[in-house]
């Protein structure tokens, strides 16, 4: 079974994945109504957005990365797409998170800042495959050669960071986000 079929598959068992991906942004609700503001973070409803930041950031993460794919490599017309599949998880993922984010902070929710950096890990990587797919980079560079150094190491920067957000085991203490110049924090 290819990929392309697991998709076509599960598009058309729209009731279970229409049903799974509307109940994560309700039932993150249902849980922000059950404790008081400022209690969002403590067990064990930390573990519980937890669990509900990746039920919906894993499909969400999926489907950008599938949608991004389809615009931009595959060059596959959107309007047939099935929305399900491509735009729902996408929708379920901001509507949860939003959800989430009005009753605790991400930083108190656990494991969020490895999906974090997976997400920037992914759009960094994919802003590199397109830049090299649509404008040909590797046949040449027309600016000056400082300017792709500066470049490269600013995107080294942010993906080094992403990576050790990702990476990171669960005793070190999370990095803040590089600053501007890459010596100095952010506050």
């Amino acid at each position: 079974m290819t990929l392309r079929e697991l998709i076509q598959s599960s598009g058309q068992h729209w009731v279970p994945l229409c049903s799974t991906l509307v109940a994560v942004p309700i039932v993150s609700i249902l849980l922000g109504m059950t404790h008081r503001r400022g209690e969002g973070g403590n067990a064990p409803w930390k573990f519980g957005y937890s669990i509900l930041v990746y039920l919906a950031c894993i499909p969400g993460i999926f489907a950008s990365v599938l949608t991004a794919y389809s615009l931009f490599f595959s060059n596959e017309n959107l309007l047939d797409a099935n929305l399900l599949i491509y735009f729902l998880p996408i929708t379920t993922m901001i509507v949860t998170l939003v959800a989430i984010r009005k009753r605790v902070p991400f930083e108190q929710v656990p494991g969020f800042d490895r999906l974090s950096g997976l997400m920037v890990l992914l759009g960094c990587s994919f802003a590199i495959a397109l830049a090299l797919h649509k404008t040909r980079l590797f046949i040449g560079f027309f600016g000056s050669a400082g300017m792709l150094f500066a470049l490269a190491a600013g995107v080294f920067v942010i993906m080094r960071w992403a990576a050790s957000r990702l990476f990171r085991s669960p005793s070190e203490p999370a990095q803040p986000m590089p600053g501007f110049p890459p010596n100095q924090q952010r506050d």
